[in-house]
């Protein structure tokens, strides 16, 4: 899954690339900022309700402007949106969107957090949104996140007041923000936090602007009475970017959505609407909030060290400032307020550490390891500056081993040693935490409460560097990572794991049975451990039969795979279910696989999830036998025609020819290939010029913002943003006779039974005259949507449009999609076969 991406070098990303856990590597200007930033004592929470949600822009401004603490709370984690770099969806989906939220925010300076709610897909009303989410959990999340954070300040991106018109999930987090707004205060209202401390937040904004009014000059009209108009144009002289420069590179790490956004320059204005709490008299957001020192008892002497610091800071000698810092961390220490000393004293710690030069890392000998197994992690340790730091002790945690190095670190001198260790069973695994418990439609199933709202799982095996700066000794705690020297890319970092030490994984996640013949499934088996002797087993649902009912394998070297074959047969009528492998080793028994993640832009994910996969048993007839596919965004369609018998053809676009395409019995266009592929516009004319003379083309979904083509079909047809979200909603048949829903397989209203997230997006609204449409169908209190699936003879072949959502539906194992898809590619066959036309 190698992809490409292009990587801006900038000091402000404190890293060299955005691999996970590459030390970070502090400028002299950046260590000033932090100082800048280490004398500010003002929080600002953003709240919306996806990944891309937020405004960058003003993220950015707070954090790096006004010097605030600011954090985005995205309720979800986007996973039911659309993948433009890959096949992955739902929870894969979710995995990569929470790390493209990391990556962004290392790069405009916020912080992340999330709830429980899950991204079921679009919703055109709160109402529903609320209901599926599970309204007073997801709302006790995010007073959660509030008494967590404890923001002076709270900015929703989206309104309140206005429900129905836009995205529900939009709406739904407003109104959730406001709410806890109030909640947060209360003492009567509990959540799930040890420390479930009230908090009161100092006043509460909606930032909108124009767009949400119509148009400019309706937001020239508005009544601008509750709006604070805020500058965030500025160019940072040190960065040698503007505020917009670095929300664009921030906007431009949602790689799977397509937000890829170029800088801009000069004044820039947004637009902050006063909701609730104290109204700013001078309309600066954080009138009348102490943001200084002063705020915190015994605070003005650590302020008058650290405006010293600030104001004589040498930037060609940073450690300059090291005595002092000390001394400051010495009095932070002493603060009775938890959450400002916790958070003044990680900050004070990072810009000591700075100053010195200080390189402290632990490094494992491989990037997965289990419980009670063996590892090495290699300790360095380098000052790289002239002050007296010593280095104390290493504590391996939660192993509880301690090396008492007690030795001088000389300027610019590395000090290295090995550490053997084992891992406890009480080690917790790392994987995604919100994926080890099967939640519902709405909402995950996180059992250990206090890991809600983190961006992704702790990493318990820690070292801790006990250093001792004249007397003063202060800990710094390190990640334990893994990492290699890649030929192409140099050094790499990727997390250090804790994983089950077997994964069973089956080759395909659906298997069609079209008859009543059995089929063999495949499974292969990896070690994560070395000398793994185990049995591997299949759960089958009642009805079906597998042979032979279980092997014995043993696995000698850590990493090895083996696979296995199972003779499944499926009951004589229409049925299906799941099959789950089940291990057992040395009496434990391992239900899950390892599904691995890896793309450039961000760190390597290790996911574990249930290993199954769907049966279905399905009378299905098709016609037609060789089909080419064009990838558009990616999904695995592909996959799922060759599971009912077809030989399909993946093309790339200089394939894409008159010769190559009378080869084929259909063509498909993967979702949005009209929106990715630059030489559409080259080669969409061989694609008509093919379904004149014979051909069947079926093109999928595509967006009208972005296309790459002046027209999407032959005849005309406008794209819309209608579609159907519930996936129950009820399908009319508009053209019972016709042939797409009678030839091979007769259609009913019950093939769109069991249907998964949604009927289908981005239908046409408007078409010409020669297309017929053959289904009809809306959400709750909306008119008829009848673009869903649209046919057109052209030429001497057919032509076909569909928004339905099969890149979902097959995947999933829906059978009646698979039926209607069959009848699309068979469109045309009902008689003697023809060739096409040269």
């Amino acid at each position: 899954m190698n992809k490409i991406t292009i990587f801006f070098l900038l000091s402000i990303l404190s890293s060299t690339l955005v691999f996970s856990q590459a030390p970070k590597k502090p400028t002299s200007g950046d260590i000033y900022e932090s100082i800048q930033k280490l004398n500010f004592l003002g929080t600002v929470l953003y709240v919306a309700a996806h990944p891309d949600d937020e405004n960058t822009r003003l993220i950015s401004y707070f954090a790096n402007d006004v010097k605030a603490r600011t954090a985005y709370l995205s309720l979800t984690r986007g996973d039911g949106g659309q993948n433009l770099i890959g096949p992955e969806i739902r929870e894969l989906l979710g995995v990569i969107r929470t790390q493209e939220l990391l990556a962004a925010r290392k790069i405009d300076g916020g912080e992340q957090f999330f709830t429980r709610a899950n991204d079921f897909g679009y919703s055109k009303h709160p109402d529903e949104t609320l209901e599926i989410w599970n309204e007073e959990e997801v709302l006790k999340d995010v007073v959660a996140v509030i008494r967590k954070f404890k923001p002076d300040v709270i900015v929703n991106r989206f309104n309140h007041t206005t429900p129905g018109t836009t995205h529900g999930h939009h709406t739904a987090s407003a109104m959730l923000s406001v709410n806890a707004f109030d909640l947060a205060a209360d003492k009567n209202y509990k959540t799930h936090l040890k420390n479930d401390e009230v908090w009161q937040t100092k006043r509460m904004f909606y930032n909108t602007s124009w767009w949400f009014y119509g148009s400019q000059e309706n937001f020239e009209k508005a009544d601008k009475t509750n709006l604070i108009d805020v500058e965030i144009g500025t160019y940072y002289q040190q960065k040698g970017l503007s505020n917009s420069e670095i929300a664009s590179l921030s906007r431009s790490q949602h790689q799977s959505q397509g937000f890829g956004n170029t800088g801009s320059r000069g004044d820039l204005t947004e637009y902050l609407e006063f909701i609730k709490g104290d109204f700013p008299k001078n309309k600066n957001v954080f009138d009348g909030i102490d943001t200084t020192w002063n705020r915190l008892k015994g605070g003005k002497q650590i302020a008058k060290i650290l405006t010293d610091v600030e104001k004589n800071y040498d930037f060609k000698n940073p450690a300059a400032s090291i005595p002092q810092l000390v001394a400051a961390y010495k009095l932070i220490q002493n603060l009775e307020d938890a959450y400002w000393k916790e958070l003044k004293t990680d900050e004070i710690k990072n810009i000591i550490a700075a100053c010195s030069g200080l390189y402290l890392e632990a490094v494992a000998d491989n990037s997965i390891t289990t419980k009670t197994s063996k590892n090495t992690i290699t300790i360095e340790a380098i000052n790289r500056s002239n002050s007296n730091i010593n280095l104390k002790s290493v504590t391996i945690q939660p192993l509880n081993i301690v090396e008492n190095t007690a030795v001088a670190l000389t300027n610019n001198t590395s000090h290295k040693f090995s550490v053997d260790v084992e891992v406890s069973s009480e080690v917790n695994n790392t994987f995604p935490y919100w994926l080890h418990t099967k939640g519902t439609m709405g909402m995950y199933e996180v059992s250990n409460k206090e890991l809600i709202s983190l961006p992704e799982t702790p990493r318990e095996i820690k070292a801790e560097f006990l250093l001792d700066f004249n007397g003063i000794t202060i800990p710094f705690t390190k990640d334990v990572v893994y990492k290699y020297n890649d030929p192409v890319k140099g050094e790499v970092y990727q997390p250090f794991e804790v994983l089950p030490e077997v994964s069973a994984a089956f080759t395909e996640k659906v298997h069609i049975f079209a008859d009543g013949a059995s089929q063999k499934i495949a499974i292969k088996v990896k070690a994560l451990k070395a000398n793994l002797k185990g049995n591997l087993s299949l759960n089958i649902p009642e009805g079906w039969n597998v042979s032979p009912t279980n092997f014995d394998f043993n696995l000698t070297q850590k990493g090895a795979e083996q696979s296995f074959q199972f003779n499944v047969s499926p009951p004589k009528n229409q049925s299906e279910g799941f099959i789950a492998s089940i291990i057992k080793i040395d009496g434990k028994t391992y239900t899950d696989e390892l599904v691995e993640v890896d793309y450039n832009h961000i760190p390597f994910q290790s996911v574990v999830m249930p290993s199954e996969a769907k049966v279905v048993r399905l009378n299905i007839e098709k016609k037609g036998q060789v089909i080419g596919y064009i990838q558009g965004a990616g999904d695995v369609i592909p996959t799922s025609l060759r599971q009912i018998g077809y030989t399909v053809v993946e093309l790339n676009e200089d394939e894409v020819t008159p010769e190559k395409l009378q080869n084929f019995d259909a063509v498909v266009l993967g979702i949005r290939t009209y929106n990715t592929s630059d030489r559409a516009k080259f080669y969409q004319d061989n694609l008509h010029n093919y379904v004149k003379n014979g051909g069947t083309l079926i093109v999928q979904y595509n967006t009208n913002r972005g296309l790459k083509v002046a027209k999407v079909a032959p005849y005309p047809l406008s794209l819309s943003r209608d579609r159907v979200t519930d996936e129950n909603s009820e399908v009319r048949i508009l053209k019972a006779n016709h042939e797409l829903l009678n030839y091979p397989n007769k259609i009913s209203k019950e093939d769109f039974n069991g249907w998964v997230q949604e009927r289908g997006l981005y239908f046409p609204n408007e078409w010409d005259s020669n297309y017929e449409a053959i289904l009809s169908m809306n959400d709750k209190n909306e008119t008829p949507k009848n673009g869903s699936l649209l046919v057109a003879k052209y030429g001497e072949g057919n032509f076909i449009y569909t928004g339905l959502s099969f890149f979902r539906e097959l995947p999933a194992g829906v059978s009646g999609a698979y039926k209607l898809f069959a009848n699309m590619l068979s469109i045309g066959k009902n008689n003697v076969e023809k060739p096409l036309k040269n």
